[in-house]
């Protein structure tokens, strides 16, 4: 049997990123001290990278305006202590490149671009909307595949053939593709991201870069944990550890409500910046709340506070 050699990960945002909500006030507005905080604690509890304004972060019902504050806000917060990817994906063109130009002048890293949504367009007109952003700016893009959203999958052909501009160096993966997402992996120098609870470590066994996670605003150390017992070479540790995270998981982004509602939901109950979510959304009721508080507790008892290994739980 021929001896392999392992092909080093591309992590142009670092590992471990957390889709981070946008706090609100209890009016409705903005809360850009809140999502200061709110930052600070993600990275100090393990994120190597905040992703702004996307699924999570109620992007379809936030002004152009607030999410060039919020990008500005988050990025004095955090400084070079973490990677600040900011989404700017719309169903125009157009309207995309000036919120990526806008993004990129108030701080952003790199930029999450998800497919144009309704419109469909085909797998061409795909590949040129990503080429036309990341020509007009000067900092990398990582595409967001989320078909179930968008109507539109980035074909895997597709992410092979865009994979040779300078500026897309990765992919937020929603697609639930195994085998094509691997098979990309392997053809091309991309850097892959789970974007689903539930392919962050198989996604990871076959070369991606790491994760970005809802779950992540609430338990950032354990979901990098999983990570870190990989690295270390201890795969069944970082399956037990994987196995730990799926109750909370599964409430929180399987339960029939949106990701974002049960995790303001449950940074609500934990006494972190979050504050109500925009309509259509609606708040998560009382049951929820505790039923989220609970799995959190449960989960945030199996790892210790402050920097060192978690349990093994091998």
């Amino acid at each position: 049997m021929p001896r392999l050699r392992p092909r080093p990960r591309p992590r142009p945002f670092g590992r471990a990123l957390c889709a981070m909500i946008t706090p609100f006030t209890a009016t409705g507005g903005p809360d850009l001290d809140g999502a200061r905080k709110l930052a600070a604690h993600l990275v100090a509890e393990g994120c190597d990278g905040l992703v702004l304004n996307g699924t999570t972060g109620e992007s379809p019902t936030t002004t152009d305006a607030e999410k060039t504050a919020l990008v500005r806000a988050v990025r004095e917060a955090v400084g070079d202590r973490a990677a600040v990817v900011a989404g700017v994906g719309s169903a125009s063109t157009r309207h995309t490149v000036e919120l990526a130009r806008a993004a990129e002048h108030a701080g952003a890293d790199g930029l999450l671009v998800v497919t144009p949504y309704y419109s469909r367009p085909p797998q061409d007109a795909l590949a040129a909307h990503f080429r036309q952003v990341a020509d007009a700016v000067g900092i990398p893009l990582m595409l967001y595949d989320i078909p179930g959203r968008t109507g539109t999958r980035i074909e895997p052909d597709t992410l092979v053939r865009l994979s040779a501009h300078p500026r897309i160096v990765a992919v937020k993966d929603c697609a639930y593709d195994l085998l094509g997402s691997t098979k990309v992996i392997a053809r091309t120098s991309l850097a892959y991201y789970s974007g689903c609870e539930e392919t962050n470590l198989p996604l990871y066994a076959v070369g991606a870069a790491g994760f970005v996670s809802t779950v992540a605003n609430a338990a950032p150390r354990p979901m990098r944990a999983v990570l870190d017992a990989f690295d270390a070479g201890r795969t069944a540790e970082a399956a037990a550890l994987n196995r730990l995270t799926l109750p909370l998981a599964e409430l929180m982004t399987a339960s029939g409500l949106p990701g974002t509602v049960t995790a303001k939901a449950l940074l609500e109950a934990m006494g972190l910046p979050a504050g109500p979510v925009r309509e259509p959304l609606r708040p998560a009721g009382r049951e929820t709340a505790d039923g989220l508080l609970a799995a959190y507790g449960e989960l945030a008892g199996l790892f210790p506070a402050g920097p060192g290994p978690a349990q093994s739980y091998t």
